[in-house]
């Protein structure tokens, strides 16, 4: 019976150190992300870090360096079905 106490003390102890050692590391590794943010970084969080006001981007404005269902592959295709 000693035997099964100890084994289930010492499972709960290294389970418990386990436990807080990871929690431990997500809190420490975690307070970074919590820093504010200033207007002059290029990483923009939300909208209110962009400075005065934005504008959204046309529905029919190229969405990179190439507007992928104009390829001369699918205007033609397009040609041919009409």
């Amino acid at each position: 019976m000693d035997l099964v106490i100890g084994a289930l003390q010492g499972l709960g102890a290294t389970t418990g150190f386990l436990l807080a050692l990871f929690i431990g590391f997500c809190i420490v590794l975690g307070f970074p992300k919590l820093r504010p943010g200033s207007r002059k970084t290029l990483v923009i969080r939300n909208f209110a870090d962009l400075d005065g006001s934005f504008k959204y981007l046309p529905p029919d404005a190229p969405r990179g360096p190439a507007d992928q269902l104009k390829t001369p592959e699918l205007l033609e295709r397009a040609d041919r079905k009409d």
